[in-house]
């Protein structure tokens, strides 16, 4: 009678914590938790600046987020936090947030992006901060947004560059490169089709994505990796944590913002379906932006089990730039768990920490 009043009651607190995942969702969430202040806006973006409690070098460090996300993997966990993690290294911390995008932005492409609101940003925190040069990240998206904007502008400003699952070759990754190769091979058989595509000439209205199908399609990218995740959650549905860390996640991916047009334009029909950043090179409009113009100090991180930016896609990185301090890691995870997930927390956290420490400035060095 014991045993199957444990178990009535091991069944009870299952069911209530799914009630409160389906019912209550919002209460659950964990991120964004870690105390900030915007110091810049601009037209589409805000500049938010966590200060570190024990600042030990004198460069900070530059989060440039991915378009279509919210700011939550960023700071996910309380107990789990990218920005927290470098804080707490010595590292005073800058995050470039987009704003929700809409319908009325449709135009805005990578110059945009590469050749205004970000140097823009990085000029205010380099003011704000007191340092001439920062550490730059991107990821995803955002890792070809600091790249271009590198190589665009070689800027002095830039000491260390760190690129983690971005798309360079983009036909190597995996499943979803072999379908753009295929498409651009389809594609190229007929000409006006092709010089449609290829010219940009698509209105931008007809290809501007709302946050809705971004959040369905981040999830199709990678089926198998979103339903390990409800498998995982239903059968470890008596324990508080993975509850609360499943609202939390499932916060972040339902809640995208939109593809600007332009921005489809250039990631999809320009970059992953003609991949010219296999070759070091890409043309946006009038201007041609050529990755041998980065010099500083680069890492590039690939997610081990990632289905969306496989290591294929994103290591030729360390071969086409001019840089003379090269890094290449394998990070534990898939596209979401590089960034977020226990494993890259315990292992890429803290081999980031060693190499930005080892080519940052100390404060006590600083004469």
């Amino acid at each position: 009678m014991n045993q199957f009043k444990r178990n009535f009651q091991h069944q009870q607190k299952k069911l209530k914590h799914l009630s409160a995942r389906i019912f209550n969702a919002s209460s659950l969430v964990l991120s964004q938790q870690t105390p900030f202040e915007y110091i810049a806006e601009h037209e589409f973006c805000k500049v938010r600046f966590y200060a570190s409690p024990n600042k030990q070098y004198r460069e900070p460090l530059v989060f440039v987020a991915p378009l279509a996300i919210n700011m939550d993997i960023y700071d996910l966990y309380p107990y789990r936090s990218l920005v927290k993690h470098y804080q707490h290294s010595g590292f005073d911390v800058y995050l470039v947030e987009w704003n929700k995008l809409n319908y009325k932005h449709r135009e805005l492409n990578f110059m945009s992006f590469i050749d205004d609101a970000i140097p823009k940003c990085i000029t205010q925190i380099c003011q704000h901060s007191g340092s001439e040069q920062i550490s730059l990240h991107g990821w995803s998206m955002a890792g070809i947004f600091v790249t271009l904007y590198t190589a665009l502008h070689n800027p002095s400003q830039i000491k260390n560059l760190i690129v983690v699952g971005s798309p360079i070759d983009s036909y190597a990754s995996g499943r979803v490169g072999k379908l753009f190769e295929t498409t651009s091979q389809l594609i190229s058989k007929n000409t006006s089709i092709q010089q449609l595509i290829h010219n940009g000439q698509i209105p931008k209205q007809y290809i501007h994505t709302p946050g809705i199908l971004n959040a369905l399609g981040f999830k199709l990218l990678d089926p198998v990796g979103w339903f390990k995740s409800q498998k995982q959650f239903l059968f470890n549905l008596d324990k508080p944590e993975h509850v609360y860390e499943h609202a939390t996640m499932g916060q972040f991916l339902n809640r995208m913002i939109d593809y600007p047009g332009g921005i489809n334009q250039d990631m999809v029909l320009h970059l992953w379906l003609q991949n010219p950043l296999k070759h070091g090179s890409i043309t946006l409009g009038d201007t041609t932006v050529e990755l041998k113009n980065i010099h500083c100090s680069l890492l590039v991180g690939a997610g081990l089990s990632d289905q969306i930016v496989t290591e294929e896609a994103a290591k030729p990185l360390i071969e086409l730039t001019n840089s003379r301090d090269v890094t290449f890691t394998q990070i534990p995870g898939g596209h979401l768990g590089l960034m977020s997930n226990q494993k890259s927390a315990n292992t890429f956290w803290p081999k980031m920490t060693t190499w930005l420490s080892q080519r940052s400035t100390r404060i006590d060095h600083v004469e």
